[in-house]
């Protein structure tokens, strides 16, 4: 076998050979080496039911062999099965129709289309303008980009960009306004009806957000009263909602999607990390009947990708939320999240950590030089890489993020199935791995 590295990745990111996984089993990684590595990442927030799922590979195999390829308009029994599923026990009250992509950024960009598609079939072709977020992400197409707010994947590439209007992030931390008021006043909501206002509300066709934050945002919570003041003022502008759940949608967060913590239906969902838990590439984007309407009036078809409900994705996706359901497992995220939450309080007081955050089994610790003044590291200290190479050496995987004005971010994402003791080893060797990182600058 050829060296690993002179074939893969695409490109190095430096730091010696990449790690060869050559087996996964629950929650561990196996390496070439033979090391064991515990995956607190859940791959990238991905692996909620955890590796080597047998029953879920068989699903596979006998999809396959049943139906290969079939464009994606026809029906088949397994992509009936996942929507009928999805309908009567996952999506949230209101949203009925779904439509699905190979993975987070094919969706978030079909969602964009869709609501662009909607305007203009009810005659608001002025409306095309979509308001996203600073600190957000969104995926890596042109449209994704142009509405994400994630400085250092957008760099060099604006000349190809769109230009979206956007808005604050929900960023309490290192909120100018929530510090000198003592708490959270929403006025990053009340930004967005501004820029509504500002742009003309017949501009405007849809605000994106992340209920709570992926990786680049670090899992940040906003305040209870954060998404209802969102979805009034869309409401009252006739602007739609997108939630951007590729990442918590499914459990991650303790309830079956983070817009379930603040009792909101946005008009678009978008969600599919969870929804076949990293066994086949599958995300879907998810819609009422009213965000349908026009376009179905109209005569006119929501364009798919080559690879849309593909039968054995479907097939998966299927058996991974049956797994789901049968287990327990949205509730175990959040009873183990509690524990993970609990336990990561051991590193509040670590004089590098500004804050720890998140909810159900999406956690994260945003790193710093100073906590008083929160300046961070210097980027070419790369400190996240630093911790994520400490970790591996004493056998976990952490998944690095964050962006300015937060860059150094490490989130926790395990599969659902972690035992107590295996978050223990989490957060001890995260508290090393953090400290021999510093050390060694």
């Amino acid at each position: 076998m050829s060296d690993p590295s002179s074939v893969y990745p695409f490109l190095s990111r430096g730091g010696g050979a990449p790690l060869t996984v050559v087996r996964t089993e629950g929650v561990w990684l196996v390496a070439s080496d033979g090391r064991r590595i515990l995956d607190a990442a859940g791959g990238a927030i991905v692996a909620s039911i955890g590796h080597g799922r047998a029953e879920v590979a068989d699903v596979a195999a006998r999809a396959m062999a049943e139906i290969g390829f079939v464009v994606p308009p026809f029906a088949t029994p397994s992509r009936v099965a996942l929507v009928e599923r999805l309908r009567a026990s996952w999506l949230p009250q209101g949203i009925t129709r779904a439509i699905f992509a190979s993975g987070g950024s094919e969706s978030v960009d079909l969602a964009l289309r869709v609501a662009r598609q909607h305007h203009v079939c009810a005659g608001r072709t002025g409306r095309w303008k979509m308001i996203g977020r600073e600190l957000s992400y969104h995926g890596t197409t042109l449209a994704t980009l142009a509405v994400g707010g994630h400085s250092a994947r957008r760099a060099g590439l604006e000349p190809l960009l769109s230009a979206h209007p956007r808005a604050p992030a929900c960023y309490p931390l290192r909120c100018t306004t929530c510090r000198e008021t003592g708490g959270c006043t929403l006025a990053c909501a009340d930004a967005i009806e501004e820029i509504i206002v500002r742009e003309g509300e017949d501009t405007v066709a849809a605000v994106i957000a992340e209920p709570i934050g992926g990786s680049t945002a670090g899992a940040l919570v906003p305040p209870d009263g954060y998404w209802p003041r969102l979805r009034e003022i869309t409401r009252r502008h006739g602007v739609l909602l997108i939630a951007d759940e590729v990442m918590t949608g499914f459990g991650r967060t303790g309830r079956e999607f983070a817009v379930d913590h603040f009792g909101v239906v946005p008009d678009l969902l978008v969600a599919g990390k969870g929804l076949a838990a990293g066994y086949a590439p599958i995300c879907g984007v998810y819609a009422t009947e009213e965000v349908v309407a026009p376009i179905a009036e109209r005569g006119e078809e929501v364009m798919f990708y080559t690879y849309s409900a593909h039968p054995a994705a479907c097939a998966v996706a299927d058996k991974v939320l049956e797994i789901m359901q049968r287990e327990g497992l949205v509730a175990r995220a959040a009873e183990l999240g509690a524990y993970l939450s609990e336990r990561l309080g051991a590193l509040r007081d670590h004089p590098n950590v500004a804050e720890i955050r998140g909810r159900g089994l999406l956690q994260a610790i945003e790193i710093v030089r100073d906590r008083e003044t929160l300046a961070p590291f210097a980027s070419e200290q790369r400190i996240t890489s630093r911790v994520v190479l400490a970790g591996l050496g004493r056998g976990v995987f952490f998944y690095p993020g964050g962006t300015k004005p937060g860059p150094d971010v490490i989130c926790l994402g395990p599969p659902f199935i972690v035992t107590k003791e295996e978050i223990d080893q989490i957060v001890d060797v995260l508290g090393e791995s953090l400290s021999a990182a510093v050390a060694g600058l």
